[in-house]
């Protein structure tokens, strides 16, 4: 390390500084606040050598003031829009000072000397313009994006057609990830992984910023391409590594995503290739474009469908058994019951079960079966009622409707149990681990058991591991059957807690990291913050269930008043606004009651008379439910 040293040293002498870092981010900050806490316990950390810009492109979670109230030291551009994160880059980038330049994610953490090794790679390797390293996601496995080919129209076609993953070593077929090359040695690539891109301030200078025309994704293969035009190598040096979560700041399943990144392919082939090379792959791209989006667009409506399904087939398919024995033992008779109710009658009591439940939260993830009960018992205390107002010759059986409705219930849970069995996402049986190992000192293990138990995270066991003891992890993990193990980064090194998770991820655990003093814990898979009993408490009107029963009372509402209109509208206050306000609740572009974008605040509950705006609107959040949009509508009724 003496000879790394003297190389920062040396570039230090300069009055600029050595190393200028370059963070975009939106929306991510419990992993923006890790990575920062990584960059300044590095090694190479001095102030005089480092200067870290982060760039926030109007996340709305808090980012900006985590970064002014932790590091004061950070150069903090806070944008009020979006720009995207070409432009975002850009706008650090001229101003950084550093002799070398480095752009890295926010959801990345590096190990204490990764830094150091770069920057002495870079000025032992003058023909270096753009240096990679070896990436390791939060589940312990290795990155192929570290290493990566340009993606000429043969290239891309063996990606998108599956053929890599047959031959992922074959020089030509494999080379979209450079398969032919081993991942632990150090090697000239041809694309640098956006996530982690350091160059020199000469190449930087003859290269120029980012193409601003890449909204995101894609400027990493322009920008990799343009290095090697300005006559400078790229280089993957697998000696030092980075934790790269990988797309936290983006749904990788979604449409915007889909076209985004295809489109930006687009962009590259039209301004680099020509000819029907260009034009074939271009047309590639459409076609998966479309692929992607028909496949999406499928899998959220099986998805979305499948569970209530599920529901409702094994709620008749119980309501029909039932009915049979109910007529064969009770009544004597196989055919005591019309056709009739069986194929329409037990069908709609299902349906009419499916959707209280749906109405209660019983379908929005994570699962909490207390939702589904209470949603069900609901649907058979209205069916009861609906029952008891039949003309006798309707009422066909109240026992069947009782016990069909309690096998429902027992049906449901029943599938979800088997779900939760099968690790199916949204579906875990309660938070409970198995058991967790935290490891640690004893203080900093205590303090991840306490943040769990606030947190109502149940485990088995919470096993206590000396950073010490690490030898024996693996031997730990088989004898308490633990499926979790946590490393708190005060006590344990980035690049140890690296090789732990290499080591130990044949064994099938997830892993997370608790930083030093925070009260946050971070994992590939989930955060698990004090802030979500902050966000649970005061958040109600956030929660799923309480959006969609909002939207079906602002829904019916409009309508109602829309067809009453002949006579409420003389009853306005402002004729002109009545049919507006209602046709905008039922669009969707406004609400009838909200903090802000209603047609009415909390505070008009009481109309005419001044109330605390501010106590009101934190009332209404915490505490929501339909009933107050109906009261707060009724009362203002005239002024719509």
């Amino acid at each position: 390390m003496s000879e790394i040293s003297s190389h920062i040293n040396s570039l230090a002498s300069s009055n600029s500084r050595t190393l200028s870092i370059v963070i975009v981010n939106y929306n991510v900050r419990f992993f923006l606040d890790q990575c920062l806490m990584s960059v300044y316990g590095s090694e190479f950390s001095r102030e005089t050598e480092l200067e870290v810009w982060v760039v926030d492109n109007n996340s709305v979670d808090g980012s900006v003031e985590m970064v002014r109230e932790k590091y004061p030291q950070v150069h903090l551009i806070a944008n009020n829009d979006n720009p995207g994160f070409a432009k975002a880059n850009n706008q650090a980038l001229r101003q950084a000072k550093g002799d070398y330049l480095l752009l890295l994610n926010p959801d990345t953490v590096v190990e204490k000397d990764t830094l150091e090794k770069c920057l002495a790679f870079m000025q032992e390797h003058s023909d270096c313009g753009g240096l990679g390293v070896k990436m390791i996601n939060g589940e312990g496995t290795f990155l192929k994006e570290s290493k990566r080919g340009f993606p000429t129209p043969r290239t891309s076609f063996f990606k998108i057609s599956g053929l890599i993953k047959l031959f992922p070593k074959h020089p030509v077929i494999g080379a979209y990830y450079m398969g032919h090359l081993d991942d632990n040695e150090t090697n000239e690539i041809e694309i640098l992984p956006g996530a982690f891109i350091m160059m020199s301030r000469e190449s930087f200078e003859k290269v120029g910023l980012l193409d601003e025309s890449y909204f995101m994704y894609g400027e990493d293969i322009d920008y990799s391409w343009r290095i090697r035009l300005a006559g400078y190598k790229n280089y993957y040096l697998p000696s030092a590594r980075i934790i790269h979560y990988k797309g936290e700041s983006t749904r990788k399943g979604s449409m915007n995503y889909v076209y985004t990144f295809y489109n930006a392919m687009v962009i590259f082939t039209k301004r680099y290739f020509s000819g029907n090379s260009a034009k074939l792959y271009i047309g590639l791209i459409n076609v998966a474009i479309w692929l992607r989006a028909s496949l999406s667009w499928l899998k959220r409506i099986l998805s979305g469908i499948a569970l209530p399904a599920a529901d409702l087939l094994f709620s008749w398919g119980g309501m029909v058994a039932i009915k049979q024995l109910w007529a064969t033992y009770w009544a004597e008779n196989v055919n005591y019951y019309p056709a009739v109710y069986t194929w329409t009658i037990l069908p709609l009591y299902a349906a009419i079960l499916m959707l209280c439940s749906w109405l209660y939260g019983g379908y929005d993830k994570p699962i909490k079966r207390s939702r589904l009960i209470k949603g069900m018992a609901v649907g058979a205390a209205a069916l009861l009622v609906f029952y008891s107002l039949l003309d006798e010759t309707q009422r066909y059986s109240r026992a069947v409707l009782l016990l069909g409705s309690a096998w429902s219930i027992a049906a449901s849970l029943g599938i979800r149990q088997v779900l939760g069995w099968m690790k199916a996402e949204g579906f875990a049986n309660g938070r409970q681990h198995k058991s967790t190992l935290i490891v640690g000192s004893k203080d900093e293990c205590q303090r991840i058991d306490q943040l769990y138990r606030e947190l109502g995270i149940d485990s088995e066991e919470m096993v206590y591991v000396q950073p010490t003891e690490t030898s024996k992890i693996s031997d730990m993990i088989r004898i308490y059957k633990a499926d979790e193990v946590i490393f708190c980064s005060k006590d344990m090194l980035i690049e140890d807690t690296i090789n732990l998770m290499l080591h130990l991820k044949p064994q099938g655990v997830e892993f997370k990291i608790a930083p030093e003093e925070s009260d946050f814990v971070i994992g590939s898979n989930a955060i698990n913050s004090r802030e979500d009993l902050y966000t649970m408490e005061i958040n109600t009107v956030a929660s799923p269930m309480s959006r969609r029963n909002k939207r079906l009372f602002d829904i019916g509402t409009s309508l109602l008043l829309i067809l009453a209109s002949p006579v409420t509208i003389w009853m306005q206050h402002n004729i002109s606004r009545y049919y507006r306000d209602c046709l905008s609740v039922l669009i969707g572009t406004k609400t009838w009651v909200n903090v802000a974008g209603g047609i009415f605040t909390p505070s008009d509950i009481l109309p005419g008379r001044p109330l605390d705006e501010q106590r009101m609107n934190l009332r209404y959040t915490r505490n929501y439910k339909v009933s107050t949009d109906a009261t707060i509508l009724w009362r203002n009724i005239r002024n719509i």
